[in-house]
């Protein structure tokens, strides 16, 4: 039994294949108009609101799994801005007194600062966001225990149906153009996690990125025109400053993960 905290856009179609491939699954939503739909493609649905102060629904039952996935990225946009790390301070307890033995969270690659270069599983994170520090300190947190093993994934820009930089980018004005993409499409998403679940990769970190790192200007000026879209105005710094590349090393070695998108819809 797997339960997955977060039904989103990459929650539910993940769910879709881990049912496809036998698997009972746990879905949870905030919202009670959702849980019907969530039902409706088999799983098993729960309300669960994760606050910083309290977790309001039954846990209990949630967590009677062997596998947790937390895939519920911090809200820190906007005047409704949230401490994240309370959040998971709030759900560790949970899951010590569960039968959960493994937790697969799903993080960012944000976690690194931009002034970091090229960087891989091995290298110490540096955040200079809030969300990257948030995520770093949840990271910590989660591998601390020792009731359950963590597993983290962190995740680049995230891209698929419906989602793309480029409808954000689109007719603005895009700085450092010639700075690496740090990409991954929605199909390799899902698929590094079959993997990680298929050899049961547990307590380990993995950077779930495209190998492919062409530079924003050729990269989102190709999309652009693909899509038929407004090109981005592409401003060129004087000063040349080293840009974050986030490798993959660890999907790379045995049993080694091969990536379906890698050239990110080019």
């Amino acid at each position: 039994m797997i339960s997955l905290l977060g039904c989103g856009w990459l929650g539910i179609p993940l769910a879709k294949e881990l049912l496809h491939a036998g698997f009972s699954i746990k879905g949870s939503t905030t919202s009670e108009q959702k849980l019907t739909p969530l039902s409706g493609i088999g799983l098993h649905s729960f309300q669960i609101s994760l606050e910083e102060t309290k977790i309001i629904g039954n846990m209990h039952s949630f967590l009677q799994s062997d596998l947790l996935i937390v895939d519920i990225p911090p809200k820190l946009r906007g005047n409704q801005s949230e401490n994240f790390v309370k959040k998971i301070q709030m759900l560790i307890p949970f899951i010590e007194k569960s039968t959960v033995k493994n937790v697969l969270f799903v993080s960012s690659t944000s976690v690194f600062g931009s002034h970091q270069g090229a960087v891989d599983e091995s290298s110490f994170p540096e955040p200079d966001s809030e969300s990257g520090r948030q995520l770093f300190a949840c990271e910590n947190l989660l591998k601390q225990s020792t009731h359950f093993k963590t597993t983290l994934l962190r995740f680049g820009g995230l891209i698929g149906p419906n989602r793309h930089p480029i409808y954000f980018l689109s007719g603005r004005t895009v700085t450092s153009p010639n700075a690496p993409v740090n990409l991954i499409h929605l199909e390799d998403c899902i698929g590094i996690v079959r993997h990680i679940i298929a050899h049961q990769l547990w307590g380990k970190t993995f950077h779930g990125v495209s190998p492919f790192h062409p530079s924003k200007e050729s990269y989102y000026s190709r999309i652009a025109q693909q899509l038929g879209l407004l090109m981005p105005e592409f401003q060129h710094e004087a000063i040349v400053d080293q840009h974050k590349i986030v490798n993959s090393i660890c999907l790379n070695k045995t049993p080694r993960y091969h990536f379906k998108q890698i050239n990110l819809g080019i």
